[in-house]
Protein backbone atom coordinates (compact mmCIF):
# COMPACT_ATOMS: atom_id res chain seq x y z
CA UNK A 1 0.00 0.00 0.00
CA UNK A 2 1.47 3.42 -0.91
CA UNK A 3 1.93 5.73 2.07
CA UNK A 4 -0.79 8.30 2.70
CA UNK A 5 1.89 10.67 3.95
CA UNK A 6 3.95 11.41 7.00
CA UNK A 7 2.28 12.39 10.27
CA UNK A 8 3.70 13.47 13.61
CA UNK A 9 2.06 11.72 16.58
CA UNK A 10 2.18 13.14 20.09
CA UNK A 11 3.31 9.88 21.65
CA UNK A 12 3.16 9.25 25.39
CA UNK A 13 4.15 5.61 25.47
CA UNK A 14 0.82 4.80 27.12
CA UNK A 15 -2.16 2.76 26.06
CA UNK A 16 -4.04 5.24 23.87
CA UNK A 17 -1.17 6.59 21.80
CA UNK A 18 0.41 3.15 21.39
CA UNK A 19 -2.85 1.84 19.97
CA UNK A 20 -3.22 4.96 17.82
CA UNK A 21 0.31 4.48 16.46
CA UNK A 22 -0.50 0.92 15.40
CA UNK A 23 -3.85 2.04 13.95
CA UNK A 24 -2.29 4.87 11.92
CA UNK A 25 0.13 2.37 10.42
CA UNK A 26 -2.81 0.15 9.51
CA UNK A 27 -4.37 3.11 7.71
CA UNK A 28 -1.24 3.54 5.59
CA UNK A 29 0.45 6.53 7.24
CA UNK A 30 4.14 6.88 8.00
CA UNK A 31 4.39 7.93 11.64
CA UNK A 32 6.98 10.06 13.43
CA UNK A 33 6.60 9.40 17.15
CA UNK A 34 7.21 12.70 18.93
CA UNK A 35 7.61 12.73 22.69
CA UNK A 36 8.15 15.70 25.00
CA UNK A 37 10.26 15.35 28.11
CA UNK A 38 8.21 17.67 30.30
CA UNK A 39 9.37 16.19 33.56
CA UNK A 40 7.29 13.02 33.66
CA UNK A 41 8.88 10.04 35.37
CA UNK A 42 9.18 8.02 32.20
CA UNK A 43 11.57 5.43 30.82
CA UNK A 44 12.23 7.28 27.59
CA UNK A 45 14.43 4.54 26.20
CA UNK A 46 11.64 2.01 26.74
CA UNK A 47 9.19 4.41 25.05
CA UNK A 48 11.56 4.77 22.11
CA UNK A 49 11.94 1.02 21.81
CA UNK A 50 8.16 0.53 22.03
CA UNK A 51 7.40 3.14 19.37
CA UNK A 52 9.94 1.72 16.95
CA UNK A 53 8.79 -1.85 17.63
CA UNK A 54 5.18 -0.89 16.86
CA UNK A 55 6.39 0.58 13.59
CA UNK A 56 7.18 4.29 13.89
CA UNK A 57 9.73 5.37 11.30
CA UNK A 58 11.41 7.64 13.82
CA UNK A 59 11.19 8.51 17.52
CA UNK A 60 12.06 12.07 18.51
CA UNK A 61 12.37 13.18 22.15
CA UNK A 62 12.42 16.92 22.91
CA UNK A 63 13.33 18.29 26.35
CA UNK A 64 10.93 21.13 27.16
CA UNK A 65 11.30 21.17 30.94
CA UNK A 66 12.98 24.54 31.26
CA UNK A 67 10.56 26.40 29.01
CA UNK A 68 7.69 24.65 30.80
CA UNK A 69 8.87 25.94 34.17
CA UNK A 70 9.98 29.40 33.11
CA UNK A 71 7.37 30.26 30.47
CA UNK A 72 4.28 28.59 31.93
CA UNK A 73 4.62 27.51 35.56
CA UNK A 74 6.34 30.65 36.81
CA UNK A 75 3.80 33.05 35.25
CA UNK A 76 1.07 30.85 36.76
CA UNK A 77 2.70 31.37 40.15
CA UNK A 78 2.97 35.13 39.56
CA UNK A 79 -0.75 35.31 38.81
CA UNK A 80 -1.78 32.74 41.45
CA UNK A 81 -3.51 30.95 38.59
CA UNK A 82 -6.26 28.57 39.63
CA UNK A 83 -9.38 27.13 38.00
CA UNK A 84 -12.66 26.85 39.88
CA UNK A 85 -10.91 27.72 43.15
CA UNK A 86 -8.96 24.48 43.45
CA UNK A 87 -7.30 23.16 40.26
CA UNK A 88 -3.77 24.48 39.69
CA UNK A 89 -3.90 23.79 35.94
CA UNK A 90 -1.08 21.26 35.83
CA UNK A 91 -2.23 19.63 32.58
CA UNK A 92 -3.29 22.92 30.97
CA UNK A 93 0.09 24.52 31.61
CA UNK A 94 1.95 21.77 29.76
CA UNK A 95 -0.02 21.87 26.51
CA UNK A 96 1.40 25.05 24.91
CA UNK A 97 5.04 23.95 25.14
CA UNK A 98 4.23 20.41 23.97
CA UNK A 99 2.23 21.72 21.00
CA UNK A 100 4.97 24.15 20.04
CA UNK A 101 7.62 21.43 20.15
CA UNK A 102 5.44 19.04 18.16
CA UNK A 103 4.82 21.57 15.40
CA UNK A 104 8.54 22.23 15.17
CA UNK A 105 9.26 18.51 14.79
CA UNK A 106 6.50 18.16 12.21
CA UNK A 107 8.01 21.00 10.20
CA UNK A 108 11.53 19.61 10.41
CA UNK A 109 10.39 16.12 9.40
CA UNK A 110 8.18 17.25 6.54
CA UNK A 111 4.91 15.99 8.07
CA UNK A 112 1.70 17.14 6.41
CA UNK A 113 -0.31 16.42 9.57
CA UNK A 114 -0.12 16.13 13.32
CA UNK A 115 -2.13 13.75 15.47
CA UNK A 116 -2.79 13.11 19.14
CA UNK A 117 -4.51 10.72 21.51
CA UNK A 118 -6.99 13.13 23.09
CA UNK A 119 -10.55 11.88 23.49
CA UNK A 120 -13.52 13.57 21.86
CA UNK A 121 -14.95 14.49 25.26
CA UNK A 122 -11.96 16.17 26.86
CA UNK A 123 -10.27 19.54 27.05
CA UNK A 124 -6.93 18.50 25.59
CA UNK A 125 -8.20 18.08 22.04
CA UNK A 126 -9.15 21.76 22.13
CA UNK A 127 -5.90 22.85 23.76
CA UNK A 128 -3.69 21.01 21.30
CA UNK A 129 -5.57 21.76 18.11
CA UNK A 130 -6.08 25.47 18.76
CA UNK A 131 -2.35 25.67 19.48
CA UNK A 132 -1.49 23.74 16.30
CA UNK A 133 -3.59 26.01 14.11
CA UNK A 134 -2.22 29.18 15.69
CA UNK A 135 1.37 27.98 15.28
CA UNK A 136 0.95 26.58 11.74
CA UNK A 137 -2.35 27.61 10.16
CA UNK A 138 -2.10 25.18 7.23
CA UNK A 139 -1.40 22.07 9.30
CA UNK A 140 -3.76 19.11 9.08
CA UNK A 141 -4.86 17.36 12.24
CA UNK A 142 -5.87 13.69 12.40
CA UNK A 143 -8.11 13.04 15.40
CA UNK A 144 -8.68 9.29 15.89
CA UNK A 145 -11.00 9.66 18.87
CA UNK A 146 -13.38 11.74 16.74
CA UNK A 147 -13.36 9.34 13.77
CA UNK A 148 -16.22 6.80 13.78
CA UNK A 149 -14.02 4.09 12.28
CA UNK A 150 -11.75 4.41 15.30
CA UNK A 151 -14.09 5.04 18.23
CA UNK A 152 -16.57 2.41 17.08
CA UNK A 153 -13.78 -0.13 16.93
CA UNK A 154 -12.39 0.89 20.33
CA UNK A 155 -15.58 1.57 22.21
CA UNK A 156 -13.98 1.30 25.67
CA UNK A 157 -10.69 0.88 27.43
CA UNK A 158 -11.17 -2.88 27.51
CA UNK A 159 -11.11 -2.87 23.70
CA UNK A 160 -7.89 -0.87 23.74
CA UNK A 161 -6.33 -3.31 26.19
CA UNK A 162 -7.41 -6.25 24.05
CA UNK A 163 -5.95 -4.68 20.91
CA UNK A 164 -2.70 -3.93 22.71
CA UNK A 165 -2.49 -7.53 23.86
CA UNK A 166 -3.19 -8.72 20.30
CA UNK A 167 -0.41 -6.52 18.93
CA UNK A 168 2.01 -7.37 21.73
CA UNK A 169 2.11 -3.79 22.97
CA UNK A 170 3.11 -3.59 26.66
CA UNK A 171 1.09 -1.07 28.69
CA UNK A 172 1.01 -0.03 32.34
CA UNK A 173 -2.75 0.27 32.46
CA UNK A 174 -4.53 -2.96 33.32
CA UNK A 175 -8.11 -4.09 33.75
CA UNK A 176 -7.46 -3.97 37.51
CA UNK A 177 -6.37 -0.29 37.37
CA UNK A 178 -8.33 1.12 34.45
CA UNK A 179 -7.73 4.82 35.02
CA UNK A 180 -5.72 7.01 32.70
CA UNK A 181 -2.89 9.28 33.80
CA UNK A 182 -1.05 12.28 32.44
CA UNK A 183 2.16 13.39 34.13
CA UNK A 184 4.55 16.31 33.85
CA UNK A 185 7.03 18.10 36.09
CA UNK A 186 4.23 20.01 37.82
CA UNK A 187 1.67 17.29 38.44
CA UNK A 188 -0.03 14.04 37.54
CA UNK A 189 -3.71 13.57 36.75
CA UNK A 190 -5.93 10.51 37.15
CA UNK A 191 -9.29 10.08 35.45
CA UNK A 192 -11.65 7.58 33.82
CA UNK A 193 -12.36 4.00 34.89
CA UNK A 194 -13.60 3.65 38.44
CA UNK A 195 -13.00 7.37 39.00
CA UNK A 196 -15.94 8.25 36.77
CA UNK A 197 -18.19 7.61 39.77
CA UNK A 198 -17.63 10.85 41.71
CA UNK A 199 -18.57 9.09 44.95
CA UNK A 200 -15.88 6.42 44.62
CA UNK A 201 -12.94 7.03 46.92
CA UNK A 202 -9.65 6.71 45.03
CA UNK A 203 -7.73 3.62 46.15
CA UNK A 204 -4.62 4.31 48.16
CA UNK A 205 -2.36 2.70 45.57
CA UNK A 206 -3.58 5.03 42.82
CA UNK A 207 -1.63 8.02 44.06
CA UNK A 208 1.85 8.04 42.57
CA UNK A 209 3.82 11.16 43.46
CA UNK A 210 2.99 11.95 47.07
CA UNK A 211 3.26 9.98 50.28
CA UNK A 212 -0.09 9.33 51.93
CA UNK A 213 -0.39 12.20 54.46
CA UNK A 214 -1.04 9.66 57.21
CA UNK A 215 2.28 7.98 56.39
CA UNK A 216 4.27 11.21 56.07
CA UNK A 217 7.01 12.07 58.59
CA UNK A 218 5.93 12.89 62.13
CA UNK A 219 8.13 16.00 62.21
CA UNK A 220 7.45 19.18 60.20
CA UNK A 221 9.97 20.06 57.49
CA UNK A 222 10.89 23.73 57.20
CA UNK A 223 12.15 25.67 54.17
CA UNK A 224 12.27 29.22 52.79
CA UNK A 225 11.31 30.47 49.34
CA UNK A 226 12.82 33.73 48.08
CA UNK A 227 10.96 35.74 45.42
CA UNK A 228 12.10 38.51 43.09
CA UNK A 229 9.43 40.28 41.05
CA UNK A 230 7.04 37.48 41.88
CA UNK A 231 9.38 34.73 40.64
CA UNK A 232 10.83 32.07 42.95
CA UNK A 233 14.59 32.57 42.67
CA UNK A 234 15.92 30.62 45.64
CA UNK A 235 14.80 27.75 47.87
CA UNK A 236 16.60 27.19 51.16
CA UNK A 237 16.02 23.81 52.79
CA UNK A 238 17.46 21.13 55.07
CA UNK A 239 19.21 23.57 57.36
CA UNK A 240 20.94 25.73 54.77
CA UNK A 241 21.09 24.00 51.39
CA UNK A 242 20.24 26.39 48.56
CA UNK A 243 19.00 25.92 45.01
CA UNK A 244 18.56 28.72 42.48
CA UNK A 245 18.30 27.13 39.02
CA UNK A 246 14.66 27.32 37.94
CA UNK A 247 14.22 23.65 37.07
CA UNK A 248 16.19 22.40 40.07
CA UNK A 249 14.25 24.75 42.35
CA UNK A 250 10.98 23.33 41.05
CA UNK A 251 12.21 19.75 41.43
CA UNK A 252 13.35 20.48 44.99
CA UNK A 253 9.96 21.95 45.86
CA UNK A 254 8.42 18.81 44.38
CA UNK A 255 10.61 16.55 46.50
CA UNK A 256 9.78 18.42 49.74
CA UNK A 257 6.04 18.35 49.06
CA UNK A 258 6.00 14.75 47.86
CA UNK A 259 7.66 13.26 50.94
CA UNK A 260 5.27 15.21 53.17
CA UNK A 261 2.06 14.35 51.33
CA UNK A 262 1.28 17.84 50.04
CA UNK A 263 -0.62 18.56 46.82
CA UNK A 264 -3.48 16.06 46.45
CA UNK A 265 -6.91 17.14 45.27
CA UNK A 266 -10.01 15.24 44.13
CA UNK A 267 -12.54 17.38 42.25
CA UNK A 268 -15.41 17.51 39.79
CA UNK A 269 -14.69 20.26 37.29
CA UNK A 270 -16.46 21.90 34.37
CA UNK A 271 -14.72 21.07 31.11
CA UNK A 272 -14.56 23.72 28.40
CA UNK A 273 -16.43 21.42 26.03
CA UNK A 274 -19.49 21.52 28.29
CA UNK A 275 -19.24 18.31 30.34
CA UNK A 276 -18.46 17.80 33.99
CA UNK A 277 -15.47 15.60 34.77
CA UNK A 278 -14.07 14.01 37.90
CA UNK A 279 -10.30 14.30 38.21
CA UNK A 280 -7.74 13.48 40.87
CA UNK A 281 -4.51 15.44 40.83
CA UNK A 282 -1.17 15.53 42.60
CA UNK A 283 0.50 18.92 42.27
CA UNK A 284 3.24 18.97 44.92
CA UNK A 285 5.84 21.67 44.24
CA UNK A 286 3.50 24.06 42.47
CA UNK A 287 1.23 23.98 45.53
CA UNK A 288 4.12 25.12 47.75
CA UNK A 289 5.40 27.82 45.41
CA UNK A 290 1.98 29.28 44.64
CA UNK A 291 0.88 29.31 48.30
CA UNK A 292 4.07 31.05 49.38
CA UNK A 293 3.63 33.61 46.61
CA UNK A 294 0.04 34.32 47.66
CA UNK A 295 1.24 34.91 51.20
CA UNK A 296 4.07 37.26 50.22
CA UNK A 297 1.71 39.38 48.14
CA UNK A 298 -0.27 40.10 51.29
CA UNK A 299 2.82 41.81 52.68
CA UNK A 300 4.16 43.70 49.69
CA UNK A 301 1.45 44.22 47.05
CA UNK A 302 -0.69 47.35 46.93
CA UNK A 303 -4.34 46.65 47.74
CA UNK A 304 -5.81 48.06 44.53
CA UNK A 305 -3.16 46.50 42.29
CA UNK A 306 -3.87 43.16 43.90
CA UNK A 307 -7.63 43.58 43.53
CA UNK A 308 -7.40 44.43 39.82
CA UNK A 309 -4.92 41.62 39.20
CA UNK A 310 -7.11 39.10 41.07
CA UNK A 311 -10.33 40.18 39.40
CA UNK A 312 -9.01 40.33 35.86
CA UNK A 313 -5.55 38.87 35.26
CA UNK A 314 -5.78 35.85 37.55
CA UNK A 315 -9.27 34.76 36.53
CA UNK A 316 -8.82 35.51 32.84
CA UNK A 317 -5.37 33.93 32.50
CA UNK A 318 -6.54 30.84 34.38
CA UNK A 319 -9.54 30.46 32.12
CA UNK A 320 -7.42 31.01 29.01
CA UNK A 321 -4.98 28.31 30.12
CA UNK A 322 -7.75 25.87 30.93
CA UNK A 323 -9.58 26.48 27.65
CA UNK A 324 -6.48 26.17 25.47
CA UNK A 325 -6.34 29.83 24.46
CA UNK A 326 -2.65 30.41 25.15
CA UNK A 327 -1.63 31.29 21.58
CA UNK A 328 -4.29 33.97 21.17
CA UNK A 329 -4.12 37.77 20.99
CA UNK A 330 -6.18 38.09 24.17
CA UNK A 331 -3.85 35.83 26.14
CA UNK A 332 -0.82 37.69 24.84
CA UNK A 333 -2.47 40.88 26.09
CA UNK A 334 -3.21 39.41 29.52
CA UNK A 335 0.32 38.03 29.86
CA UNK A 336 1.69 41.52 29.24
CA UNK A 337 -0.05 42.61 32.46
CA UNK A 338 1.70 40.07 34.68
CA UNK A 339 5.11 41.69 35.00
CA UNK A 340 3.91 45.19 36.01
CA UNK A 341 1.81 43.68 38.81
CA UNK A 342 4.83 41.84 40.20
CA UNK A 343 7.58 44.46 40.27
CA UNK A 344 7.22 44.90 44.05
CA UNK A 345 6.73 41.23 44.96
CA UNK A 346 10.16 40.80 46.52
CA UNK A 347 10.91 38.97 49.75
CA UNK A 348 10.99 35.59 51.40
CA UNK A 349 8.45 33.27 52.95
CA UNK A 350 9.32 30.76 55.66
CA UNK A 351 7.22 27.61 55.44
CA UNK A 352 6.75 24.18 56.94
CA UNK A 353 5.03 21.11 55.58
CA UNK A 354 3.49 18.47 57.78
CA UNK A 355 1.30 15.49 56.86
CA UNK A 356 -0.33 17.02 53.80
CA UNK A 357 -0.45 20.58 55.13
CA UNK A 358 1.50 23.70 54.24
CA UNK A 359 2.06 26.08 57.16
CA UNK A 360 3.32 29.64 56.73
CA UNK A 361 5.80 30.45 59.51
CA UNK A 362 6.60 34.03 58.51
CA UNK A 363 7.34 36.42 55.70
CA UNK A 364 9.62 39.44 55.23
CA UNK A 365 10.88 41.88 52.63
CA UNK A 366 13.94 44.10 52.70
CA UNK A 367 12.76 46.34 49.87
CA UNK A 368 8.99 46.72 50.13
CA UNK A 369 7.64 48.75 53.05
CA UNK A 370 3.86 48.83 52.64
CA UNK A 371 3.48 47.07 55.97
CA UNK A 372 4.31 49.31 58.95
CA UNK A 373 4.28 47.52 62.30
CA UNK A 374 4.02 50.80 64.19
CA UNK A 375 0.99 51.96 62.22
CA UNK A 376 -0.73 48.59 62.56
CA UNK A 377 0.08 48.10 66.23
CA UNK A 378 -2.70 48.07 68.81
CA UNK A 379 -0.17 49.17 71.43
CA UNK A 380 0.84 52.53 69.98
CA UNK A 381 -0.74 55.28 67.89
CA UNK A 382 2.16 55.92 65.53
CA UNK A 383 1.44 58.13 62.51
CA UNK A 384 -2.14 56.95 62.19
CA UNK A 385 -4.63 59.35 63.76
CA UNK A 386 -7.55 57.31 65.25
CA UNK A 387 -9.95 60.28 65.01
CA UNK A 388 -9.60 60.18 61.21
CA UNK A 389 -11.54 56.92 61.25
CA UNK A 390 -14.65 58.81 62.40
CA UNK A 391 -14.88 60.77 59.17
CA UNK A 392 -13.97 57.73 57.10
CA UNK A 393 -16.83 55.74 58.60
CA UNK A 394 -19.26 58.67 58.30
CA UNK A 395 -18.58 58.99 54.56
CA UNK A 396 -18.88 55.26 53.99
CA UNK A 397 -22.17 55.26 55.92
CA UNK A 398 -23.94 57.92 53.83
CA UNK A 399 -25.33 55.57 51.21
CA UNK A 400 -25.95 52.80 53.73
CA UNK A 401 -28.15 55.08 55.83
CA UNK A 402 -30.15 55.98 52.74
CA UNK A 403 -30.47 52.32 51.83
CA UNK A 404 -31.57 51.42 55.35
CA UNK A 405 -34.20 54.20 55.45
CA UNK A 406 -35.60 53.09 52.08
CA UNK A 407 -35.96 49.49 53.22
CA UNK A 408 -37.58 50.64 56.46
CA UNK A 409 -40.12 52.78 54.59
CA UNK A 410 -41.00 49.80 52.36
CA UNK A 411 -41.35 47.55 55.39
CA UNK A 412 -38.62 45.24 54.16
CA UNK A 413 -36.44 43.31 56.58
CA UNK A 414 -32.77 42.48 56.15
Amino acid sequence: MPSKGKVCLAYSGGLDTSVILAWLLEQGYEVIAFMANIGQEEDFEAARAKALKIGASKYILVDVRREFVEELCFPAIQTNAIYENVYLLGTSLARPVIARAQIKVAQEEGCFAVTHGCTGKGNDQVRFELSFYALQPNIKCITPWRLPEFFNRFAGRSALLAYAAEKGIPVQQTAAKPWSTDENLAHISFEAGILEDPNTTPPKDMWKLTVDPQDAPDKPEEFTIVFEKGLPVKLIYEGGKEVTDSVELFLTANAIARRNGVGRIDIVENRFIGLKSRGCYETPGLTLLRSAHVDLEGLVLDREVRAIRDQFVTTTFSRQLYNGMYFTPECEYVRSMIRPSQKNVNGQVRCAVYKGNLIILGRSSETEKLYDANESSMDEIGDFEPTDATGFIAVQAIRLKKYGRAKHEKGEAY
